[in-house]
């Protein structure tokens, strides 16, 4: 099932960094303070519309570095969120923050207060690549937090960036290879968008910065992802979601509203192929199995994969679903 949030952005709050890319209100789409009482509003009409399906969600605290707060407004949004958690409510409270922002005290405030999940905004592991963004945390802090995590019992997020300043695409592959070695359950990829207001929109207007392609960014993004589903680890975001308030400060970079079906429809593009291969060549037709929920992944935008299949095999193709495993492809020679 796939994951669900019922999100309560805190915008900025808590972080005492600028880092080169981070406008967390234009990112969120939202610059105002969440009060307690809207918390509870919040909650109260997602728990209604959502019914029974309500046990399989959360209220996530996205936006800033939620554990970073002062205590008191911490404790006060985490208080408000918890009585619509537990039997007839939400599975939980999944809070993101900073990977400097977790102690033992911390986390033990966060049990007592019903988060069953918590990101990590990660975002590299290169050590040079976190300096030249103002990171202001180390890779071994993402290391220790989430050994921190693990040990208390709680779901572990973490959360990357590709294309930031000084990284290359090697440097983002080490970064996941790092990152799945820390057993997350969850991980958030997210290429770097240049945002009006930051430090990256200067550079790219001095020229010492240049953002990644589109193609580029959604090449390496479907290897990720497909490294990343290997290894047992959830993707539940690829790119950033599409708010008015982004798309108005949106300066360059490669921003797709549908960034993560065309990165998986690279991925099965390339199982495509490999089921092409293995069929005798001077087939006339062929079928295309494939998860009947993932039919238009594999045909591409505008059918893009089954032309370019069909030009390279130089046969027709034909998809029809079948109940297999994700980005699993099947072929079968017609007569």
């Amino acid at each position: 099932m796939k994951n669900a949030n019922v999100a309560i952005f805190v915008p900025n709050l808590g972080c005492p960094h600028a880092c080169s890319f981070c406008d967390q209100r234009e990112i969120a789409g939202q610059s105002t303070i969440p009060t307690p009482e809207e918390v509870g509003k919040t909650a109260r009409q997602a728990l209604s519309q959502l019914g029974d399906s309500a046990g399989n969600a959360e209220i996530a605290f996205f936006g800033g570095s939620f554990t970073a707060i002062e205590p008191v407004l911490m404790r006060s949004l985490l208080e408000a969120a918890a009585p619509f958690t537990g039997k007839g409510g939400f599975k939980g409270i999944r809070i993101s923050t900073r990977p400097d922002a977790i102690d033992a005290n911390i986390l033990t405030v966060l049990k007592r207060n019903g988060v069953t999940a918590i990101e990590l905004g990660a975002q590299s592991m290169d050590a040079k690549v976190l300096e030249l963004n103002y990171r202001g945390h180390t890779a071994h802090d993402v290391k220790t937090a989430s050994a921190l995590i693990h040990a208390y019992g709680f779901e572990l997020g973490l959360q990357m960036m590709t294309g930031l300043y000084g990284s290359t695409p090697e440097t983002d592959k080490a970064t996941a290879q790092a990152i799945a070695a820390l057993s997350p359950r969850t991980v958030r990829v997210y290429p770097t968008i240049i945002i009006e207001g930051t430090l990256l929109a200067r550079y790219y207007r001095e020229d010492k910065y240049i953002p990644q392609s589109l193609d580029g960014s959604v090449k390496l993004c479907a290897e990720l992802l497909e490294f990343f589903h290997k290894k047992d680890i959830q993707v539940i975001r690829l790119g950033l979601h599409a708010t008015p308030s982004l798309e108005e400060s949106y300066v360059a970079g490669p921003w797709h509203p549908a960034f993560r079906e065309l990165c998986e429809s690279v991925i099965y593009h390339k199982r495509a192929e490999k089921a092409l291969e293995g069929l005798h060549r001077g087939l006339r037709s062929v079928v295309l199995y494939v998860n009947p929920r993932e039919i238009s992944k594999l045909a591409g935008q505008h059918r893009k994969n089954i032309l370019s299949l069909e030009e390279e095999f130089n046969v027709k193709i034909k998809i029809c679903g079948r109940e297999i495993p994700e980005y699993a492809v099947e072929a079968e020679g017609m007569e």
